[in-house]
């Protein structure tokens, strides 16, 4: 063979060896693009970006859904309907409401059994009412006005994947505070790329961070709360789902500032969609209620120490208390159920309340009813993206042992791009990790939730007792 011959050859190999290599990289290199640029290249020119995501598509495609469960629930399954309907002999012990702080005060600590030392690495924020103080009467409510609108309250355009530090700025703005949207991102979400602000952590940031302004997060809202608080003047932050034409759904929040009762309309200021002229998006009751409940019906009420009374008696007493809360939250989930059995998102309701009151009272039958809630959602098909906004599944799971689930979704959950930019996949990985004796793992998942979000504390927390 002449040598020409063989250095072609040669040259002929080596190039399909590189293409090879190539397209074996493919999805990890546009997987890793950041999603900035993606949507950067969109507004810039929509054909080069429907070039891009047909390619991102084609060798790095989402998840229709999360996956399903491989196994049963470990241990005894349990009786939902008969464990709902026991609850109303669980009493809530009535307690004076915490001081705003950055560290809850109840967090629970999950041990993980390692020898030669016992690690507690596992320490779960919940959410935290504000010093609010429970009202100690019931007032005869008023009827409500047919329609209000609320004046002066503005729309903030919001930067990349920034609906929940643009939708804080709109009420911040509203009660006074002239803070921007960067700078609420600033500490929220030091990270651009963050993918999720949860309601514990906007609360938390308005109690420490904004002097003379207070916040609550609460979840079992319902449309006349709603309403209630829009006629006392106060705009109400929703967190829901978003169903989008080209991508699919999405988590959103929503600053919600009047009502039409004979429309049927509710007003909003959308940060993402608009208008921005200030006039504000209309949406049908029910229309809001569907993907309101994709959020368990959460919202947050930002107001001044001096309306914590009004405040409190729009919430009424049970909102004050986590395990009535949940109790109630629970019920109206396992209804929509008996309704509607294929009903995915209220499988999803129902195991986030079953855990909330396992991680309350301790009762490890409630943990083991929101496994079976949540291995029937899985079965049924969640949103891919459900666990970048939704973490209960992760601590029922771990609290009966079931901790190749917790891998199973937080691999999946950062199997995309997207994915990877949520600190508390990272940090609940830590922990299955932590009880599987993989410390070393444990530790690197710990240090990605605090690459994401360097203020994410808890991450912080789990890795001190690693280290």
């Amino acid at each position: 063979m002449k040598k020409r011959t063989r250095n072609i050859i040669i040259i002929i190999v080596g190039l399909q060896v590189v293409l090879i290599l190539g397209l074996l990289m493919l999805p990890s290199i546009v997987g890793a693009i950041p999603g900035r640029y993606r949507v950067a290249l969109a507004a810039r020119s929509p054909f080069l970006s429907g070039m891009t995501e047909g390619v991102i598509d084609a060798v790095a495609p989402v998840a229709t859904a999360l996956p399903a469960p491989l196994q049963s629930s470990q241990g005894e399954s349990v009786d939902i309907a008969a464990l709902i309907g026991e609850q109303a002999a669980i009493t809530a012990v009535p307690s004076p409401l915490p001081e705003p702080t950055l560290v809850p005060s109840d967090a629970e600590v999950a041990v993980p059994e390692m020898e030669p030392e016992t690690l507690d690495v596992t320490a779960v924020p919940t959410q935290q009412p504000s010093p609010t103080p429970a009202p100690t009467a019931t007032a005869t409510p008023e009827p409500l006005p047919e329609r209000v609108v609320l004046e002066g309250v503005g729309v903030v355009k919001q930067s990349f994947n920034n609906c929940g530090p643009a939708n804080l700025t709109q009420v911040l703005n509203f009660n006074g505070n002239d803070i921007t949207q960067a700078e609420v991102a600033a500490y929220l979400k030091p990270s651009s790329e963050d993918r999720n602000v949860s309601p514990w952590q906007i609360a938390d940031y308005v109690n420490v961070e904004t002097p003379g302004l207070n916040a609550i997060a609460r979840s079992g809202g319902t449309l006349e709360m709603l309403k209630a608080f829009i006629a006392a003047g106060y705009p109400v932050v929703i967190e829901k789902g978003y169903e989008l034409p080209e991508t699919g759904w999405w988590g959103h929040y929503l600053t919600m500032f009047g009502y039409d009762d004979a429309k049927q309309e509710l007003y909003s200021q959308d940060s993402y969609l608009g208008p921005f002229d200030g006039s504000g998006r209309v949406d049908s009751y029910a229309e809001i209620e569907k993907f309101w409940q994709q959020f368990n019906y959460t919202f947050y009420v930002v107001y001044t120490p001096e309306q914590e009374a009004e405040v409190a008696a729009i919430l009424g007493p049970k909102m004050f208390d986590d395990v009535e809360m949940w109790k109630t939250a629970a019920a109206r989930a396992e209804a929509e159920t008996q309704t509607n059995p294929d009903d995915a998102i209220a499988w999803f309701n129902l195991g986030t309340a079953l855990t909330r009151i396992g991680e309350k009272t301790g009762a490890q039958e409630f943990y083991q009813g929101g496994a079976q809630a949540y291995d029937k959602a899985r079965e049924l098909g969640l949103p891919p993206r459900m666990l970048w906004y939704q973490f209960q599944p992760y601590l029922a799971y771990m609290k009966i042992g079931r901790y190749q689930d917790m891998l199973d979704l937080a691999d999946a959950t950062l199997a995309t791009q997207g994915g990877r930019n949520v600190e508390e996949t990272y940090w609940y990985k830590g922990h299955a990790l932590a009880f599987l004796g993989d410390i070393f793992g444990a530790r690197e998942a710990y240090q990605e939730a605090l690459n994401v979000n360097e203020n994410f504390y808890p991450a912080q927390w789990s890795l001190d007792a690693l280290n």
